[in-house]
């Protein structure tokens, strides 16, 4: 029954998504011939797009083979970097997963600009919603991206039912989520309720405070991230969530938090809905602790607009080596597109080309929140990357990474942790 209502969710997807104009249906290059084409991704055995997208354009493209080569997770772009840099790469499209190691392949020439292809093509970049503007590098653009996630508030409706309080809103400041995250928490041994909880990534805490449009990482000067710092370790401090260093310790990941059925609110991507949805329904999550959920938008400082959130975009990039650079950039094309689009939603994920059916279908599927507010809060108003382009992104990404770790286990203080990372900084930008 799953299968079929995908199968039909897709044929759906594919027959909106180009009356909307999300892409063209086929591309000339490699669209006839026989090629292979060697795609670089990672986690293939627990990834449902990887597959999805090879048997779809497999299919729209006879004569074109995709062989994907998983190279792992774990320092993947590292990984994906050292193999490009070798003599005999034969990847023809390689897997873009963060900023830092799209800096890196960029400027070790290991992909092509793709600004040619896209002019000739006359790809519409407006449908990424400003998501390729800030990987633009020198004026040309080296990937189109497929995937965008973005983050929202997950919460266990039964928790606040069960507290008497009221859900957590669409329009809601840091200090109004402090206080509601408070309300619902109880430190009572063996019956402990937290009210958020934080994954160990830096991007948990640290990127709430670069929401406001003014800051990011590549700054220099990492003072106005103070108070998040504040906010977070005095929860720790009264139990309201989680403490960093038990986290790092126990090595609980944040899925197994939020589906142990006692944290109220946790601050996360959008890719977890899917995972969420997966596992109650194949009984891997126990649907009485964490069955009754829903979503709302992230948490705003004030004056700013309710709907601003962190972003991550995943790419394609054609390879510099690519004996098939043309059916190569077809793929890219097709995959970021109105036919990718279709592929990703139909299992739950957010393509970079979203149209307003892509989310009716996201949000149509079985297991999705069937409140209004959890479907509006897949409406963003500002979408800032957690990591922008930039000179240095991957020294000072490592920088910051470094500090938040000695802030949070309380080696240094917010002050000292925050003046390491102003003089770190400084340092790589003068350079």
């Amino acid at each position: 029954m799953k299968k079929r209502f995908m199968a039909v969710l897709l044929c759906a997807l594919m027959v909106v998504s180009l009356a909307a104009g999300c892409g063209k249906k086929d591309g000339s290059a490699g669209s006839d011939g026989n090629v292979t084409l060697k795609w670089a991704i990672w986690d293939e055995s627990s990834t449902q797009y990887w597959g999805d997208i090879k048997k779809a354009y497999e299919a729209a493209h006879k004569g074109v083979t995709v062989n994907m080569v998983d190279l792992g997770s774990t320092d993947y772009m590292t990984v994906l970097a050292t193999e490009l840099s070798g003599s005999g790469s034969d990847f023809d499209v390689v897997t873009i997963k963060d900023v830092p190691g799209y800096a890196t392949l960029v400027q070790k020439k290991a992909i092509i600009a793709l600004d040619d292809y896209i002019k000739k093509d006359k790809v519409d970049l407006k449908k990424f919603a400003g998501a390729t503007d800030q990987v633009v590098v020198d004026g040309k653009l080296y990937e189109l991206p497929f995937r965008n996630d973005f983050w929202v508030i997950f919460y266990n409706k039964d928790i606040f039912d069960r507290a008497g309080v009221a859900y957590p809103t669409n329009d809601m400041t840091w200090d109004e989520y402090d206080a509601l995250a408070r309300k619902v928490t109880d430190t009572t041994f063996g019956k402990q309720v937290y009210g958020t909880h934080y994954h160990t990534w830096r991007s948990t805490v640290q990127l709430c405070a670069m929401l406001d449009g003014k800051h990011t990482i590549l700054d220099g000067n990492y003072d106005f991230v103070k108070p998040i710092y504040q906010m977070v370790l005095n929860q720790e401090k009264d139990g309201v969530c989680r403490k960093y260093a038990d986290l790092k310790t126990e090595g609980l990941h944040y899925s197994a938090a939020f589906s142990g059925g006692d944290v109220a609110m946790m601050n996360q991507g959008s890719w977890f809905i899917s995972t969420l949805i997966t596992n109650i329904k194949k009984g891997d999550y126990d649907a009485k602790l964490c069955g009754n959920w829903g979503l709302c938008k992230y948490p705003h400082a004030d004056g700013v607009e309710a709907g601003s959130t962190l972003g991550t975009i995943t790419g394609l990039s054609v390879t510099t080596a690519s004996k098939n650079k043309d059916a190569a950039w077809d793929f890219v094309n097709w995959v970021s597109g109105a036919e990718g689009a279709a592929v990703m939603a139909s299992s739950g994920n957010f393509p970079a080309c979203m149209t307003a059916d892509v989310k009716k279908a996201i949000t149509s599927i079985e297991g999705f929140p069937t409140d209004q507010q959890s479907k509006d809060a897949l409406d963003v108003s500002n979408l800032y990357l957690e990591v922008p382009y930039g000179d240095h992104v991957s020294e000072i990404n490592s920088v910051l990474d470094s500090y938040h770790g000695s802030i949070m286990t309380g080696e240094l203080t917010i002050d000292e942790g925050v003046k390491k990372m102003n003089d770190e900084v400084a340092k790589i930008l003068g350079k």
